[in-house]
């Protein structure tokens, strides 16, 4: 995918229109969803012509959720036999078991799409049965895995660990993540890296613990600001139901992103936080900046305050520039 292309296309597209007196935001916007249906297309073409799965066999535990059955359909897009093992109803056409010890754990993949509370004892069950095929979860933590991972591992499996850095809606993998955790089997890793190569998605390596320990912020950190941001609002007092009358560009944006927070599942959310051997790291920081930005402003601290801005502005334009220069 050529990003500086598209920025350059998309420019001239909104120059066009302001010359026309149509709207450059719109202009942009149209653009944005032709290149982002044909990407779609070319990324779908290319996962099926490159036929990673002909002939070979995937099984993948807990199918039948929303992260499961989008790993089904990408499976079985690249030519593999795909069956399900999940207590409920597996997508349609899929071969499906209840129990995942009552297959015969021969298939070229074995994956583990299953809630994380319970992903840790299956991998332990796996590691006795020694399957022959490569075996990795897609978790959202590794922490709360590491004892089954290591299990693997010692048992002589070919394990490694991955997380989509997407959810079950995405359909383009182009601008998205996708993490592989190695844990020192290189036949695994690249097996697993494997399967996203006919994609657009950026392959990211790293350990258990640099994931915790990133995936803290990254996910841990957002999530909370969110939860803080909503339940501030929702316990304002007589404050709360003049909000809804209210709008900024600023608080609209945020309260986009937050509304989207509180549909997730808490479930998933609470684990996210509490399970992460990394987490209190995160909650800590942002307690911290709360606290110094509380501060300021209590104190009538002009400089402080400034101080905040103008290193948080540094941060995020060189953030900004690294995405760039990537693309």
């Amino acid at each position: 995918r050529d990003y500086g292309r598209e920025r350059e296309v998309i420019l001239g597209a909104r120059e066009a229109a302001a010359e026309r007196g149509v709207s450059p935001a719109l202009a942009e916007e149209l653009l944005r969803l032709l290149i982002r249906s044909s990407l779609t297309t070319q990324e779908q073409a290319s996962v099926i012509a490159r036929g990673t799965g002909s002939g070979r066999r995937a099984l993948v535990i807990g199918g039948a959720g929303k992260m499961g059955s989008w790993f089904v359909s990408f499976l079985a897009s690249q030519g593999f036999t795909v069956e399900v093992a999940d207590p409920a109803a597996a997508p349609e056409g899929v071969a499906r078991v209840a129990d995942w010890r009552s297959t015969d754990l021969k298939h070229d993949y074995i994956l583990l799409a299953t809630p994380l509370g319970i992903t840790d004892a299956i991998l332990r069950d796996l590691a006795l049965r020694r399957p022959p095929g490569v075996i990795f979860d897609v978790g959202s933590l590794k922490s709360p895995l590491r004892a089954g991972l290591m299990a693997l591992r010692s048992h002589g499996c070919k394990v490694t660990s991955v997380h989509p850095m997407f959810g079950p809606d995405t359909e383009l993998l182009s601008g998205r993540h996708v993490v592989f955790v190695d844990l020192g089997n290189a036949p695994a890793l690249a097996a697993a890296r494997e399967l996203f190569a006919p994609t657009m998605a950026e392959q990211v390596v790293m350990s258990l613990d640099d994931h915790d320990r990133l995936i803290a912020y990254v996910l841990g950190l957002s999530h909370a600001l969110n939860i803080a941001f909503f339940t501030a609002l929702a316990e304002s007092g007589e404050a709360a139901p003049k909000l809804a009358q209210m709008s900024s560009t600023t608080f609209d944006a945020q309260l986009d992103v937050a509304s989207r927070v509180a549909q997730e599942s808490p479930e998933l959310y609470y684990e996210i936080q509490s399970l992460n051997d990394y987490g209190a790291e995160s909650l800590e920081a942002l307690s911290q900046a709360v606290e110094r930005l509380r501060a300021a402003v209590l104190s009538q601290d002009h400089e402080a305050f400034v101080a905040l801005m103008r290193r948080g502005r540094d941060y995020l334009d060189d953030r900004r520039s690294q995405a760039e220069r990537r693309a």
